[in-house]
């Protein structure tokens, strides 16, 4: 199931049942796992490793070098885990020795075309990113986030779960889970509540959310207040520990 094409070193580790189209380049110190299908022309480069089950549509690039000036040519990585999709033309670049070393995709992320993910970016599991979705480096992305067509997010930015970015947006600081952010810069404009119906938050998660969303952002108080108010209750709600979690780990401040 390799084209007789494709460009392959040696010392790639390929699962017997992987399928490489043509004109593809594998890389040295590469491993694919069970089932993964890779389109023509698509570039895989060495560090890489991908898991099983993945679907990669033609004329993608993974484990280029990264971006970045600072970059000598030291090992880095690329971890990508089983079962995404990655459309045509996606880039996501390895890692930096100052950021950790390591770019990594989580399992069932679904990547649409012309996505670019950078050096030392962390992407949790069952995210969306739409076209021309593009986040600079060692940005994090959690689990079941939503980026619409051409959200820009800058390096260092942090998204809890859950939350949709709007298409067109430019992320420049970070966001809270559960929530809708738009604009340029993005700002809050709302839960994303359909959403989390779809991903089955019930009638009473819903209510615990909104509340704890009206303190942070609807009642005129600082941050830190906000955040002991629902630290008060979150023992009990634990839906609210995502709040607490996002505001305890953040850098760039949140969007608000």
């Amino acid at each position: 199931m390799i084209h007789p094409t494709a460009i392959i070193s040696p010392d790639a580790e390929i699962d017997s049942d992987v399928t490489i189209g043509p004109f593809c380049i594998i890389e040295s110190d590469v491993n694919i796992g069970s089932g993964t299908k890779i389109g023509a022309h698509s570039f895989i480069g060495r560090y890489t490793s991908i898991g099983e089950g993945n679907k990669i549509f033609n004329s993608v690039s993974l484990g280029g070098i990264p971006q970045d000036k600072k970059f000598n040519d030291e090992k880095s990585i690329l971890k990508i885990g089983d079962h995404n999709t990655i459309r045509e033309f996606v880039t996501i670049n390895r890692g930096t020795a100052d950021g950790g070393g390591a770019t990594i995709l989580g399992n069932q992320n679904w990547i649409m075309a012309y996505v670019h993910i950078a050096h030392d970016c962390l992407i949790g599991s069952h995210n969306v990113f739409a076209n021309k979705a593009t986040l600079a480096g060692h940005v994090e992305i959690r689990d079941s986030i939503t980026l619409g067509g051409a959200v820009n997010i800058h390096q260092f930015v942090k998204v809890s779960s859950y939350a949709f970015l709007s298409v067109n947006s430019y992320i420049n600081m970070d966001i809270l889970p559960y929530v809708i952010a738009q604009g340029i810069p993005a700002k809050i404009r709302g839960l994303n509540s359909e959403g989390l119906k779809r991903h089955g938050f019930t009638a009473n998660d819903l209510q615990d959310i909104k509340m704890a969303y009206k303190i942070i952002f609807k009642n005129k108080i600082t941050l830190k207040e906000a955040y002991e108010e629902i630290k008060m209750i979150a023992e009990k709600k634990s839906k609210l520990n995502l709040f607490l979690e996002a505001i305890d780990g953040s850098n760039r401040g949140i969007a608000r």
